[in-house]
């Protein structure tokens, strides 16, 4: 078996595999919408599909990967990545939504990412590495732009062809994801199966909001703090929907900005997340108190998020604006998940984090279709809601959480 060093390295290389893909397909998705009437709200559908069928695939696969290891849940996610790409091809706006629906079900994978590097992480280095996580993915959103920039930029590209190529390229990059994860080292050894009985009340359950709030609320009186965690998880995800915004308002609004343009912009946001990320993480993370640490960054980050929508057609400001983001709001996600992650235990950690993005998959459905309603009223007004729920974020933190207690397996 692989020292856990060599496994966790393993794991952020299957990450960042798999975010490139989605990263390089990302500034050429409009193609697949811009014959059809509002193409901007039909490309946020596309990524409400995408985002809330994890609100009962991500349930599934945590429980999943508790019962028979995490290794499984990674192949599975690999294989349907490759297929579900398979289906932008040809470029076709049917075939984008059966992708984005069918996409989304294995990349609930994240929750048994996140239990896979806390299975093997020292509670020392814990942070560290959630962080490393966060700064794999920023790594992924810079490379996968730039390959598919350089692809357009280089090759001799025929006008009108270029969502295919990139298509292809992430193909190929999906297959090695594939074969990757054919040879991870299983991380989780407390296995015991899971009963088609048990997978069937699991699916019923992460269907139902309700029944997901209610087991929240069983996992938060065995552990108090779980339930606050999540809800700020929340509270964040509705605020990040922004990410997923940024493809459309950049190149339907006043900006006008094409796919190299796109490409070049995130290759600078994901750039300076890696470098702020793994320095935040690696020295100063475990240092700090936390829940402040969100506190604050949340409320310096609201008016960035509220100067997005007032960048007219200035792509100096834009990018000033990136500067700030990476600076305050970007750096929150591994705090949460570092504060969620010591509260799991060996037994459960798997469960935690699937309900936990399951949430995250619902607040993304319906920030989605929230930003995706204001943006055929306004291109500006989603950036007024991003900024309303982080500014959430900042009261659900300041709030104070219980201190951690071992949990019992």
């Amino acid at each position: 078996m692989p020292t856990p060093d060599r496994r966790l390295s393993h794991i952020y290389l299957i990450i960042l595999i798999d975010v490139i893909v989605g990263a390089a397909i990302g500034p050429v998705m409009p193609e697949f919408v811009r014959g059809l009437p509002e193409p901007q709200l039909w490309l946020s559908v596309g990524t409400g599909l995408f985002l809330g069928v994890q609100l009962f695939s991500a349930p599934v696969l945590g429980r999943l990967s508790d019962g028979y290891g995490r290794r499984p849940i990674f192949i599975l996610s690999a294989v349907g990545t490759l297929l579900a790409n398979a289906l932008l091809l040809p470029v076709r706006a049917g075939l984008f939504f059966v992708n984005r629906a069918s996409d989304g079900l294995t990349n609930g994978m994240y929750a048994t990412v996140r239990s896979a590097i806390t299975d093997i992480s020292d509670p020392d280095k814990l942070f560290k590495n959630l962080g490393v996580e966060g700064a794999i993915i920023s790594l992924g959103f810079v490379l996968g732009p730039m390959v598919s920039g350089a692809l357009l930029t280089v090759l001799e590209v025929p006008t009108g062809q270029e969502a295919t190529y990139v298509v292809r390229l992430g193909l190929v990059l999906a297959a090695l994801n594939v074969l990757l994860s054919l040879f991870l080292g299983e991380t989780h050894t407390q296995r015991n199966g899971v009963r088609g009985a048990e997978l069937r009340s699991e699916l019923a359950l992460a269907l139902n909001p309700l029944t997901l709030w209610a087991r929240l609320r069983e996992k938060d009186a065995a552990t108090p703090g779980v339930r606050r965690i999540v809800l700020t998880q929340v509270a964040l995800t509705l605020s990040t929907g922004y990410y997923f915004y940024m493809v459309p308002f950049m190149s339907m609004g006043e900006l006008q900005m094409d796919a190299r343009s796109i490409s070049y912009f995130f290759m600078c946001f994901g750039a300076l997340s890696i470098v702020l990320n793994y320095v935040f993480y690696t020295y100063f993370a475990d240092r700090i108190n936390q829940r402040r640490a969100i506190v604050w960054l949340a409320a310096l980050g609201v008016p960035v998020l509220a100067a997005y929508g007032l960048v007219g057609t200035s792509v100096v400001a834009l990018y000033v604006l990136v500067i700030i983001d990476c600076l305050t709001l970007s750096l929150i996600q591994g705090l949460l998940e570092g504060l969620l992650a010591q509260r799991t235990t060996d037994a459960d950690r798997g469960e935690i984090f699937g309900l936990n993005q399951a949430f995250q998959g619902l607040a993304s459905f319906v920030t989605t279709l929230i930003f995706g309603g204001l943006s055929v009223l306004d291109l500006r007004l989603p950036w007024a809601w991003f900024a309303l729920c982080l500014a959430a974020v900042a009261g659900l933190a300041a709030w104070r959480m219980p201190a951690v207690q071992k949990p019992t397996a």
